[in-house]
C-alpha cells in the first residue's frame, strides 16, 4: 500500500478546531497501574510514552475514576483533586511529547464493581446482577437525587484538573455497564422521577455530565464520549435510543463519538458475543460498522469506531467508506505496543489478537479474561519491558484473581486509614 494512499495518514479536525495527526487512536483499556490509594504511577507515564512513539494521533486513557469511594477495580486513577497534579502533568507530556493528543476517559463505575472494593455501590436503581454473576456483584442501592448531582459535579471538576495537568482533551465513559450506561439503560434505570421513567429522562444524566464538563473546561477543550450502540441485553439500552443520545449530545457540541457496544454481562466490546452472520461483516473486521454507517446518515459528527480492526487495508477501507473518521485500537496495542508504526505505513502487526480463555466456563463465559489478560500484558509494558502475547489464559487468571484479592484488600485498608 503507498504511504500517500493510506488514510489513516491523514489529520483530523474537531468541531472545535483541535487537529489531531491522523486517524490512529488508542481506545481505552483496563490498566489499574495506580497505587491502592488509587494515584497515577511512573509506570503510567512509560507505558503512554511507549504508545506515543509509536505515531498515534489520538490515545485514550484507561479508566480514570472521579470518586475514591467509586472504584471500578483495585489499581484506578483516580482524580477528584490536584494532590497528583505533577504526576499527571508527566503523564500527559509523555503523549503531547510525541505529538500525540490524550484524552483523559472519565469514569464512575456504579453497580459494576467487585464485591468488597468499594464500601458501598450505587446504581440508577437497585436492579442486581444476573445470577452466575451475583457471587462477584453485590446488588446495588439506589443513587440519592443529592448523589447524582454529587456526581455530576466531579465529573466536571475532574475534567478542570486534566486541562489543566495538560491533556489534550477528556472522553466521557457512557458505554460498557458503567454507570452513565446504567443511566440510560431501561433495565438499569427503573426510575419514576426526573432521572429515569422515559428515553429522555434517563438520558438527562449524561446530557448534565456533559453539561458541566463543557462549563468547567469551555468551548476549545475537547470533549468526547464512549457511547453503546446497544447493551444486547434484554431490556437495555437500544440502537433507538442510542441515536437519540447522538442526537442530542451533537446538538450539545460533543465534538467525538467513540462507539462500542455491550457490558459486563453481555460483553460484545470484547468480540465474545459478537459474531456477525453476514460474510460482507467479517470481511469488514469493525464490529459496529454498520451502525456507525446509521449514527453518520443521521448527524454529522466525528466518529471514532473500536472493536475488530485486524489488518491496516481493513483499516483504510473502513476510513474510505465515510462511515467513520478514526479507527480505534485496544489489544493489539497491548500485545504489539508499536504497532501502529507499522500500520500508519500500511503494513500489519505480525500479531494477532486470539481468544482468550481458562477452561473454566463460569470465568470464560463472563467474558473477564479479555479485560484481566490484557491488563497483565499493560503491566509488562508499564515496568520497561514487552508483552508476552503467549500467556495462557488459566495462568494469567489465577495470578490475576491473587492480585485482585490483595489489592482489595489493600485498597480497604488504605481507605480505612485516610
Amino acid at each position: 500500500m503507498k504511504t500517500d494512499t493510506i488514510l489513516l495518514n491523514q489529520s483530523l479536525s474537531l468541531p472545535n478546531g483541535t487537529v489531531l495527526k491522523n486517524r490512529l487512536a488508542k481506545a481505552s483499556m483496563s490498566e489499574t497501574l495506580g497505587t491502592y490509594d488509587n494515584r497515577p504511577t511512573p509506570a503510567l507515564v512509560e507505558l503512554y510514552k511507549r504508545w506515543a512513539s509509536s505515531g498515534l494521533g489520538l490515545i485514550i486513557t484507561g479508566n480514570v475514576m472521579i470518586d475514591r469511594r467509586a472504584l471500578g477495580e483495585p489499581g484506578n486513577v483516580v482524580i477528584e483533586d490536584e494532590r497528583d497534579l505533577p504526576t499527571l502533568q508527566k503523564w500527559a507530556k509523555a503523549a503531547t511529547d510525541h505529538g500525540a493528543a490524550i484524552w483523559a476517559q472519565l469514569n464512575h463505575p456504579g453497580k459494576q464493581s467487585t464485591k468488597g472494593l468499594n464500601e458501598s455501590n450505587l446504581a440508577p436503581s437497585a436492579v442486581p446482577f444476573r445470577e452466575d454473576m451475583a457471587a462477584f456483584f453485590e446488588t446495588p442501592r439506589e443513587a440519592t437525587e443529592a448523589e447524582i448531582k454529587d456526581i455530576i459535579s466531579r465529573f466536571g471538576h475532574s475534567a478542570a484538573v486534566c486541562k489543566k495537568a495538560g491533556f489534550s482533551g477528556v472522553e466521557i465513559h457512557g458505554a460498557h455497564g458503567y454507570l452513565v450506561n446504567q443511566f440510560l439503560s431501561p433495565h438499569h434505570n427503573r426510575r419514576e422521577d426526573a432521572w429515569g421513567g422515559t428515553p429522555e429522562k434517563r438520558r438527562r444524566f449524561v446530557m448534565e455530565v456533559y453539561s458541566e464538563i463543557r462549563r468547567q473546561v469551555g468551548a476549545e477543550f475537547p470533549v468526547g464520549i464512549k457511547l453503546n450502540s446497544a447493551d444486547f441485553q434484554q431490556g437495555g439500552f437500544t440502537e433507538e435510543e442510542s441515536l437519540d443520545s447522538i442526537r442530542a449530545l451533537v446538538e450539545a457540541g460533543i465534538d467525538l463519538i467513540e462507539i462500542s457496544g455491550g457490558t459486563y454481562e453481555a460483553p460484545a466490546m470484547s468480540g465474545a458475543m459478537h459474531k456477525p452472520k453476514k460474510a460482507s461483516t467479517v470481511a469488514r473486521e469493525a464490529y459496529f460498522l454498520e451502525f456507525a454507517e446509521k449514527v453518520r446518515s443521521t448527524v454529522q459528527v466525528p466518529l471514532m469506531v473500536t472493536g475488530g480492526f485486524r489488518s491496516a487495508t481493513g483499516m483504510n477501507e473502513a476510513l474510505s467508506s465515510g462511515s467513520l473518521d478514526l479507527v480505534g485500537l485496544a489489544r493489539l496495542l497491548a500485545i504489539d505496543p508499536d504497532a501502529a508504526t507499522l500500520l500508519l505505513q500500511g503494513r500489519d502487526s505480525a500479531q494477532r489478537v486470539r481468544p482468550i480463555t481458562t477452561g473454566i466456563k463460569a470465568v470464560d463465559r463472563m467474558g473477564i479474561m479479555e479485560v484481566l489478560w490484557y491488563t497483565r500484558q499493560l503491566k509488562r509494558i508499564g515496568k520497561g519491558g514487552n508483552p508476552v502475547p503467549s500467556e495462557g489464559g488459566l495462568a494469567a487468571f489465577l495470578k490475576s484473581a491473587l492480585g485482585s484479592g490483595w489489592g482489595t484488600y489493600r485498597t480497604r485498608r488504605l481507605r480505612a486509614r485516610s
